[in-house]
């Protein structure tokens, strides 16, 4: 037990409420690691110090929900990417827009900028990446390859080599001056969510849910693919030697589910963030140096700074920051875990190791710019605004009195810890900036949010499109990132007890209780293990079509989205025969008011109408046969059935396709892809 006074290794700095809607981006500045951009479903990023409670900038013009944001080097520029595909860099220190782009025909999910030059790299889920220059407004080259939607993008430390990971489950390596592939690695099995460059080496790291995949289709889980969904949790880590092109490493089984991936400064180490937990890993060989608990849920970006890890997530409208002291982490392969003399060095790289592999040589200038091929035209960045909410924040931050010393300075102060023996301490949560005048709010509204002082050279005119309201034929969507029953809490269903507190209540006096007077659900869930079974005893004949059948009959539809789930872990499990089985129970999750049901209804459609529409739509359009082919005329009769369910749901698709929000988002892809049935 530590001893009094003792700091923490890890604790929460604070909490914010980072929009008036769900936060849909993140991204630290790495240069200080002390700047927080966030993106939200408002259609707004929003710039914060990731110590301080208040909204330094709300930067406005993107018309639909913020995908993805990312810094620049130098943390002087931020760059957006939204739903629709457009995409925004905003000056930051003169406080404007400086360049809008468009061209993407889909969500933007990944950005990043050159280390050197004033170019970035944009990623979508129209399989396209895109290199833009900034400061001519235009597509410079555009790189294709990718199957799926991208889902990350890296430059290397040098500039020269650009890395793409993608859900069609490769990692490729584009050479900037030349414009093409370099290399391609196929060793992952599932969607890759993440790439990380060596600081130093030429060494990249991958991750993906590898392990996820091959768990579910061995054992054919019904339960853990709710995580595994939307391909967000990782679980495997591969290392690949960018000399010899090959994988020098893989971390998979050990690794625990994780979001995000950062080498430490010297690259002695990997940090991995997954859900509470930090780990941090070695590779040749492969092995954990530490594990760190850290309750920071979901955690979307990590920053190094003064020998601290910088770490935020995000719940819904909230975000929080997290700091874990490196000095108590263990960094290498020897040595004893915990609190380290400042005058040791964390890790020391081992040369040996080193002098195994090249090191990048970064250039002194500015990337030569590459052929511009497809100018874009220009947008009203009239639109666009920089609403600056906290001028004192702003001026100190982004207008200091020396231009070359930058604040937060590069060797500011470490964030303090807390005693080891106080509770976590959770700073105030801040206001979200609004674009209103502040009024007088009473206290009994909580929905209102007062906004910070505005200066009053801003402007203050929201430009950004009202929220639509609810239509009538729409009920409103339960979120599937709930962490718990909505307006539900244990201690409401526990009896009172004079002179103890309820956490005195052993575990099967609880269970008791709350199963009182819950009979009916306890009946529901009874009921619906009863046909999990039914269907596994089916489903272990290996006869896919039947198990379908079997999971429709017992007239449960999460027992179908449970099954809907594995089969599409495995494209090659569909049939056209289960297609005709599985059109109405998609009609009937697509119009679910869980957020689960629509996502599972959107993945299978997708995958539906990628393997069979174009043998759909070829069968219809083929000329008659001469003579009698029974199999031809079953395969005809087939493609009618399908093609006739896939027009009626085409309507629901389109109607739902103007919604704003990430389901919103699935219905505009697949809109896209029935374009065909017109």
């Amino acid at each position: 037990m530590a001893a009094p006074g003792m700091t923490k290794t890890a604790w929460k700095l604070q909490e914010i409420v980072a929009h008036a809607s769900n936060v849909s981006a993140l991204a630290l500045g790495k240069s200080s690691g002390r700047l927080l951009a966030t993106g939200g479903e408002d259609c707004r990023v929003n710039l914060w110090s990731v110590n301080k409670p208040n909204c330094i900038m709300s930067l406005t013009g993107h018309t639909s929900p913020v995908e993805s944001v990312r810094f620049s080097t130098s943390e002087k520029l931020i760059v957006a990417g939204s739903q629709s595909g457009s995409i925004r860099v905003w000056n930051m220190e003169e406080a404007k827009i400086q360049r809008t782009l468009m061209g993407h025909k889909a969500n933007v999910s990944s950005l990043d900028f050159h280390p050197y030059g004033e170019f970035v790299a944009s990623g979508s889920l129209d399989t396209n990446i895109k290199l833009w220059d900034v400061r001519r407004k235009g597509c410079v080259f555009r790189y294709k390859g990718h199957t799926q939607a991208v889902r990350c993008l890296r430059f290397s430390p040098d500039g020269k080599w650009l890395a793409s990971s993608s859900d069609d489950h490769t990692v490729k390596l584009w050479d900037l001056s030349a414009g093409k592939l370099m290399a391609e690695f196929t060793e992952h099995t599932g969607p890759v969510q993440i790439v990380e460059f060596h600081p130093n080496e030429y060494l990249l790291a991958s991750a993906s849910g590898d392990r996820y995949i091959r768990v579910a289709l061995k054992h054919s889980s019904f339960t853990i693919l709710s995580v595994i969904r939307a391909g967000l949790l990782c679980r495997t880590v591969r290392f690949w030697d960018l000399e010899k092109f090959q994988s020098v490493g893989c971390m998979d089984g050990e690794v625990s589910p994780f979001r995000s991936i950062l080498f430490s400064s010297d690259g002695g180490c990997l940090f991995c963030g997954g859900r509470d937990t930090l780990r941090v890993y070695g590779w040749e060989p492969e092995r954990c140096f530490d594990t760190v608990s850290v309750a920071w849920g979901k955690v979307f970006d990590l920053s190094i700074c003064n020998n601290q890890l910088i770490g935020v997530s995000s719940a819904q409208t909230n975000v929080s920051s997290f700091v874990v002291d490196l000095h108590r982490v263990k960094m290498t392969g020897s040595g004893s875990q915990g609190t380290l003399p400042k005058e040791t060095p964390i890790s020391q790289p081992n040369p040996a190791i080193s002098s195994l592999r090249r090191n990048y040589e970064r250039p002194s200038t500015t990337c030569t710019n590459p052929k511009r091929v497809s100018p874009t035209s220009d947008d009203e960045e009239k639109e666009s605004r920089a609403e600056i909410q906290n001028p004192e924040d702003y001026k100190e931050i982004f207008q200091p009195k020396n231009a070359i010393s930058r604040t937060p300075p590069r060797n500011s102060e470490p964030f303090p810890a807390p005693p080891e023996d106080d509770s976590t301490i959770i700073k105030e949560i801040a206001p979200v900036p609004e674009a209103v005048t502040p009024v007088a709010i009473p206290k009994k509204n909580s929905e209102q949010l007062q906004r910070p002082p505005v200066a009053a050279s801003t402007p203050s005119v929201c430009l950004d499109p009202p929220a639509s309201p609810a239509l009538p034929n729409n009920p409103p969507v339960i979120s599937a990132a709930r962490n718990e029953p909505i307006g539900l809490k244990v201690a409401d269903f526990l009896p009172v007890v004079k002179g103890s507190s309820p956490t005195e209540i052993v575990d099967e006096e609880a269970v008791c209780q709350i199963r009182k007077g819950h009979e009916t659900m306890c009946m529901v869930l009874t009921s619906r293990m009863r046909n999990l079974d039914t269907v596994r005893a089916v489903w272990s004949t290996g006869d896919i079509k039947t198990s379908m059948d079997s999971a429709v009959a017992v007239n449960d539809l999460s027992v179908v989205v449970d099954l809907l789930n594995i089969i599409n872990l495995k494209g090659s499990l569909w049939k056209l025969d289960l297609c005709l089985t599985v059109l109405p129970q998609i009609d009937k999750l697509l119009q679910s008011k869980y957020e689960s049901y629509v996502q599972t209804g959107c993945v299978s459609l997708k995958l539906l109408l990628q393997r069979f529409l174009p043998l759909i739509t070829d069968t219809l359009s083929a000329p008659p046969s001469v003579g009698v082919d029974i199999s031809r005329e079953e395969r005809l009769m087939k493609c009618k059935l399908c093609y006739k369910q896939l027009k009626s749901l085409y309507g629901l698709v389109k109607s739902r396709a103007s919604q704003s929000g990430r389901y919103g988002s699935a219905f505009r892809e697949l809109q896209l892809l029935m374009s065909g049935l017109e």
